[in-house]
């Protein structure tokens, strides 16, 4: 068929994903393959099929009498999320989760193991992170980095015996007018652009 694209290694199966976090302004990875910069942590393990990375435009449309459908549709406003459930519990993970908070050493009785206590953070004292999600498909590889997230949903845990309790990481994309809300970085060659064809030259 003319003009046929079907080209099946352009699917993507994410056999590896990761999830990592820094402070704001911790530098950014130069490409898809390079080692994390210092200053980034992995969160670990997640559950299977709980990572989602989600862009949420909104827009409103004009309704006019002459037509049944809108005349004009305009885009107010850009939102994002990222969604992923951790499976590894520790204070850096529960500070991401609650979006913050202190973790302070508790001096024990004489002869056991150290004591710590969390609290998360009161109002007002949530703080921002930034966040890379990293996707491998063989020998491709994609890197979302998100400069600017924050927390903020409630944290419900389940707490049964028959499965091991999850703990939802769920950030905001932020935003400002010098910093990208988001971006991706990949080294697969199906999104390298398109020659630019000049048109012949007139006689």
């Amino acid at each position: 068929m003319a003009g046929e694209t079907a080209n099946s290694n352009e699917i993507v199966i994410p056999s590896l994903t990761r999830v990592w976090l820094a402070a704001i302004g911790v530098s950014a990875p130069g490409d898809a393959t390079a080692p994390m910069p210092e200053g980034w942590r992995a969160v670990g393990l997640t559950t299977e099929d709980s990572l989602k990375f989600n862009s949420e435009p909104n827009f409103e449309q004009v309704r006019s009498a002459q037509s049944s459908y809108p005349t004009r549709t305009f885009q107010t406003q850009d939102a994002g999320t990222l969604e992923v459930d951790l499976q590894q519990w520790s204070g850096e993970n529960f500070r991401a989760v609650y979006g913050g908070g202190t973790i302070t050493e508790i001096t024990p009785k004489e002869g056991t193991r150290k004591h710590y206590r969390f609290v998360p953070p009161r109002i007002g004292g949530r703080t921002e992170i930034a966040a890379c999600i990293e996707v491998i498909d063989g020998g491709k590889h994609y890197r979302y980095m998100l400069p600017r997230t924050m927390q903020m949903e409630g944290v419900s845990k389940e707490l049964a015996k028959t499965k091991e309790a999850i703990l939802p990481l769920r950030l905001a994309l932020q935003g400002s007018d010098d910093v990208d809300a988001w971006y991706l970085i990949t080294d697969d060659p199906a999104f390298q652009p398109a020659a630019v064809v000049s048109p012949p030259a007139s006689g």
